[in-house]
């Protein structure tokens, strides 16, 4: 499965996890069944780009996203694209990583979308 965390930095395991979804440098991708980690910069509309953030993800196959959280747009094309996203990300993608694992963080709802990201 292919897990993609918004980071600050192309760090691999120890990149620290971006505040902000969208405008996020760049996604760090970890592949569980490999353990291989890949880091793409952010090229979507937020950065320029043409695609929007959901759609970049998806042609990196990414099944799941863990974030600290984002807006009900972004959740919905997410849902609509059948990839998971998890909130709660923290620290590093290791430590997200582990928390997904160990069933520490929740499924996203309409009900956890920031309010004010509502583009």
């Amino acid at each position: 499965m292919r897990i993609a965390i918004p980071t600050e930095r192309s760090k691999g395991m120890d990149a620290v996890v971006a505040q902000h979804f969208g405008s996020a440098p760049m996604y760090t991708i970890y592949d569980t069944d490999s353990g291989d980690v890949e880091t793409i910069d952010n090229t979507s509309r937020h950065m320029g780009g043409t695609l929007l953030p959901p759609q970049l993800l998806q042609q990196f196959d990414v099944e799941v996203l863990i974030c600290r959280g984002l807006g009900k747009r972004a959740l919905a094309m997410f849902n609509d694209l059948g990839i998971e996203v998890y909130t709660g990300a923290r620290d590093t993608v290791r430590d997200t990583v582990t928390l997904w694992k160990e069933g520490g963080l929740s499924v996203a709802s309409m009900d956890d979308a920031c309010s004010g990201h509502n583009h």
